[in-house]
């Protein structure tokens, strides 16, 4: 039904906008929902207890073409590491919980995909029921990533979606100043 034309077509479309939004104290802030799962350097994971840092960007993903958007976020970053002691930033690709059965294969393709062992130590794929866990962040569609800013209790204290843009990024950095008494 579709021919070739149709897949080129879905090829060049252009990249999902970003849109940032700040946390107001008058929102309901979303927490982030207990879930476990593995890193691709085997590690099992209990979230959002065991996010190694005080505050943690954290990627959500859904589809593998989403890749290419996370990948527009990551050099800018990760380097806020450097800058904000106790940052950490982690990859999250979320999955329905059927493919569980497949998790090897899976998490196997991605680990061979991932040369660098600190990236493959920061993306623990979930392999989860995903409706409750976008409700309770809020997530409305799985057509965009979404990116966070969570400590370890669970308070989701940014968040944005789509690819990255230069406005999402001075939003991030002003509310990572504000939270750690930079300015």
């Amino acid at each position: 039904m579709f021919g070739g034309w149709y897949l080129a077509f879905l090829t060049v479309l252009p990249p999902a906008p970003s849109i940032a939004t700040s946390i107001q104290a008058s929102d309901t802030i979303p927490v982030f929902p207990q879930v476990n799962g593995s890193s691709l350097a085997r590690h099992k994971f209990s979230l959002p207890a065991d996010f190694e840092g005080e505050l943690n960007i954290v990627v959500i993903a859904f589809k593998r073409k989403q890749q290419e958007d996370v990948d527009t976020w990551m050099p800018h970053l990760r380097p806020l590491t450097a800058d904000y002691r106790g940052l950490r930033v982690y990859e999250l690709p979320v999955l329905p919980r059927s493919l569980t059965i497949m998790r090897g294969v899976i998490d196997g393709g991605m680990r061979g995909g991932i040369p660098d062992s600190t990236v493959r130590a920061a993306t623990i794929t979930l392999y989860i029921n995903k409706t409750p866990f976008k409700k309770a962040l809020a997530i409305t569609t799985e057509d965009h990533i979404t990116v966070v800013l969570v400590d370890r209790a669970g308070t989701i204290h940014w968040r944005a979606a789509g690819v990255f843009n230069e406005a999402a990024l001075v939003e991030l950095t002003q509310k990572l100043a504000a939270i750690t008494n930079r300015t």
